[in-house]
């Protein structure tokens, strides 16, 4: 808000801007069930390590509103109850628009892989992310949001967990060869489970590779979204939405560089990969 101060004989005008103040933590509700809070903050997007790629330049400040994630990456569990709630989306009745025909390539009808319930549910289109994430009444994170919570609060590290990262800390590099279940490996200072490795994740955003060029020089650049104007439009809109998107931290079978919380990767919407899951957000209201 601006107000505008004109002195008395009218010699001089002052401009102030008032800004909103943030919200107290102790002001905003605590996270739904499976969802932790994501405190809003600044952090350095991207990377000027050795192994970066040019699309995760230039590094800019960027600042991101509070907001609740999902612990975990989605589950074929919870996939699963979706499915039955939704014939629409299951395997077989979806339409070729939202999902080619790898879409749920392991499952049987609606039966997703024995002895698989607690792995991330991948071979999932960005369409049926979101609508998943909308019957869940969430959305997908941005990729700011996604990064800002994969640093866990760590200021210029490689890994959700510091500058290394070992067979230990998470599923990548084919260590395991498949995908493991999700919160087997330690969280990161956000309490979010396998931020690097297991599964890509899908990100609402549309993938720009110069993306960064976008933002300030100089300032900082706030809740910055890729393909539209407001997250809102995105959710309103997606079913028509043909742009590539964003996808983020690595997956089991990717090395060390490629799970960084600072790499990105795309794939078109309608096009479900085996290691690709997803996990949800929602706004803080």
């Amino acid at each position: 808000m601006n107000l505008t101060l004109t002195w008395s004989d009218g010699a001089e005008a002052l401009t102030y801007t008032v800004e909103a103040p943030e919200p107290d933590a102790s002001d905003i509700p605590p996270p739904p069930a499976g969802m932790v809070l994501i405190p809003a903050g600044e952090f350095d997007m991207g990377s000027n390590d050795a192994e970066a790629n040019n699309n995760e330049q230039p590094v800019r400040t960027v600042y991101v509103d509070a907001f609740y994630m999902d612990e975990t990456e989605v589950t074929n569990v919870q996939y699963k109850e979706f499915l039955l709630e939704n014939p629409q989306w299951q395997k077989g009745r979806v339409n070729a628009k939202f999902a080619d025909g790898n879409y749920l390539h392991l499952w049987n009808g609606n039966n997703y892989p024995n002895g698989k319930g607690n792995h991330p549910v991948v071979w999932v289109s960005w369409y049926a992310a979101m609508a998943y994430s909308e019957w869940a009444d969430k959305r997908l994170p941005t990729e700011a949001e996604w990064e800002y919570a994969a640093r866990g609060g760590l200021k210029g590290k490689k890994y959700p967990n510091g500058n290394t990262i070992t067979a230990r800390d998470a599923n990548f590099n084919n260590n395991v060869k498949d995908t493991t279940p999700v919160s087997k490996y330690p969280a990161n200072g956000y309490k979010l489970y396998d931020m690097a490795g297991n599964v890509w994740e899908w990100c609402l955003d549309a993938y720009d590779a110069e993306f960064y060029f976008t933002f300030p020089r100089n300032g900082v650049a706030r809740n910055p979204l890729s393909g539209a104007n407001s997250i809102e439009w995105i959710l309103n809109n997606y079913t028509n939405d043909k742009s590539n998107r964003v996808l983020r931290g690595g997956s089991w079978h990717f090395i060390a560089s490629d799970v960084r919380v600072a790499s990105r990767s795309t794939a078109a919407p309608a096009t479900p990969l085996n290691p690709v899951g997803f996990r949800c957000a929602r706004a803080v209201q």
